[in-house]
């Protein structure tokens, strides 16, 4: 308990991953969150408090909200269960399909649902500082995105790369087009491109930078991931936002603006 507040029971999906044992030992520090479930297409105990299931609905007993730390893949199924025992969920995958995404715009007319490509709040403070940045230089500086990323990661340019661009496309006056490989094409860099570019490597956690190169002048914006810690924690804040809210798409930025 804390303050005498009930704990918020919590079904964690991809537990077995990265990012979910994080949120397991964010979790167990916390008075407030209690992981009663776990979901994953590899079921393994790993000396869990919790039972744990392949799929959502093996778990009979009740949950107050859904963490999705899976794959993009099983959204369908869990917008379902989450739906159909009207829990909110939030969302801290990436990867989605312009489908996959409809289905959680969908689902959002009927449960709160919170999503984001990154769940640190340092990481939407320089998607913020970013857009600021492009508005004021527009049109006189080329904008590029390196993002590293472990030798695990499955998706290239990562979602919080395209979230940062997409971010930074949303204050320009034209939409730039995305460039992801420059070798097949040899010609000189266009003026309305943003540059996006994915380096995979050891153990990584999670570093983006946002270069805008200019005539004897680059500025940079940069974030680096220390640890699993900070987006574990911003799950979890999301989690204790998200309860109670009415049906809608929530994000960091909805969170940022009640801290």
């Amino acid at each position: 308990m804390e303050n005498g507040r009930k704990k918020i029971n919590v079904m964690l999906t991809g537990y077995n991953g990265k990012l979910g044992r994080a949120i397991i030992e964010a979790a167990e520090k916390s008075e407030l969150f209690s992981v009663i479930a776990g979901i994953d297409i590899n079921p393994a105990p790993i000396n869990l408090a919790f039972p744990v299931f392949m799929r959502p609905s093996d778990f009979n007993g009740e949950i107050d909200v859904i963490i999705d730390s899976s794959h993009h893949s099983i959204i369908d199924s869990l917008l379902e269960y989450a739906k159909k025992i009207s829990v909110p969920v939030v969302i801290a995958t990436t990867g989605h399909n312009a489908e996959e995404l409809g289905l959680i715009n969908e689902a959002a007319k009927e449960i709160a649902i919170f999503k984001s490509a990154n769940m640190s709040v340092g990481v939407n403070l320089i998607i913020e500082l970013a857009k600021k940045t492009a508005a004021l230089l527009q049109g006189e500086f080329d904008i590029e995105i390196v993002e590293k990323h472990h030798n695990q990661k499955l998706d290239a340019p990562s979602g919080t790369a395209l979230m940062i661009a997409d971010g930074i496309s949303s204050v320009l006056e034209q939409s730039p087009e995305y460039i992801y490989n420059r070798q097949p094409v040899k010609k000189v860099r266009g003026g309305n491109e943003i540059g996006i570019h994915a380096v995979r490597g050891g153990t990584i956690i999670g570093d983006h930078e946002i270069i805008f190169a200019g005539n004897n002048e680059v500025i940079t914006v940069s974030h680096s991931a220390q640890s699993r810690e900070m987006f574990a924690n911003g799950a979890l804040s999301a989690t204790k936002f998200i309860c109670g809210k009415p049906a809608g798409l929530y994000d960091m930025k909805s969170l940022i603006g009640e801290i």
